[in-house]
């Protein structure tokens, strides 16, 4: 390694999710079947949105995002992944650790806050319908996106920075599928006080900030709900919230159980557990819990696969 980066070590060794062999062809298939639909899935979302004239409202604006990002995530980690499966030794260099790492945290960060976003657009057309089309204005959509695109970039930029200042000496072996902050941080031969002080400020602010969005948008919607008093529009307007809530829960929960939890009793068996939910299995969920409960989705993939057969 060169001399800028202060590591006598020039690649890594990923242990992967397991150690058994018989278990590599098995798994081998299902992630390149889960890579598989999440593409197809994310990429069909984002293309349905955009061909769709009905649907280029602020609410699938922010889905179509949504996808891209979950796309992006999946394909940053699950290729290695699965090359890995099939080589005996899963290598990665430090070049190509450093740059995976960065654009992991990009998306994930972007994630969280994509999520708290959503989540006050579903606040505004509840709570204020009349004004929705004043307050979710294309410009105001732009700038929510842009500043959860920012807040990923600066915290990615801010993580992998300072991983570039860490000591690993000859410890090569990551306990991981792939290369991220908490078991980069273990193979450490120097102080990693900054980087660990980095980690909490962080994914205390990248968990918190969106949760609290989050749960504040949703204390006012559920206020505004009992407030209706037919049973059908409290069910019309708690159904367009339902598939966000399931995948908040999904993401966020994994997300903390990996990040928010003290060093000394985190299990990095655990971790990777948890990490499968939220780079794999979330990215795959997300087009099926946002679109086939969608009424106005099913409705432009019926009309856009009518328009093929006819064509």
């Amino acid at each position: 390694m060169t001399e800028g980066n202060h590591s006598t070590v020039t690649e890594f060794i990923l242990i992967g999710l397991t150690k058994k062999p018989e278990l590599q062809l098995p798994l081998f298939l299902f992630f390149i079947g889960v890579y598989v639909f999440t593409v197809l899935g994310n990429l069909g979302m984002i293309l349905l949105i955009g061909l769709s004239s009905h649907l280029h409202t602020p609410m699938y604006y922010f889905l179509s995002s949504l996808s891209f990002i979950d796309l992006c995530q999946s394909t940053v980690i699950i290729p290695k992944m699965l090359v890995n499966f099939v080589m005996q030794k899963n290598t990665i260099s430090y070049p190509e650790c450093m740059t995976q790492l960065y654009f992991f945290l990009v998306f994930v960060i972007s994630e969280c806050h994509m999520l708290g976003a959503m989540a006050y657009d579903r606040y505004v057309a509840i709570c204020s319908p009349l004004l929705y089309n004043v307050t979710m204005s294309y410009q105001a959509c732009s700038w929510l996106l842009v500043g959860v695109y920012s807040m990923g970039l600066i915290g990615a930029t801010a993580h992998t920075v300072c991983m570039l200042r860490v000591l690993f000496c000859n410890a090569d072996i990551i306990n991981h599928y792939f290369c991220d902050v908490l078991p980069l941080l273990e193979l450490s031969c120097s102080s990693t006080f900054v980087n660990e002080v980095l980690v909490l400020c962080f994914s205390s602010f990248n968990i918190l900030v969106p949760t609290l969005t989050i749960l504040s948008s949703y204390i006012f919607i559920i206020v505004s709900i009992l407030r209706i008093r037919s049973s059908e529009g409290r069910y019309k307007a708690f159904s367009t919230c339902s598939s966000h809530i399931s995948a908040v829960a999904l993401f966020f929960g994994s997300v903390a159980f990996m990040y928010l939890q003290p060093t000394s009793v985190s299990s990095m068996d655990q971790g990777k557990v948890s990490s499968v939910f939220y780079t794999i299995i979330v990215p795959m969920l997300n087009p099926i819990i946002y679109s086939l409960r969608n009424k106005d989705v099913k409705l432009a993939l019926y009309k856009f696969l009518e328009k093929r057969s006819v064509l």
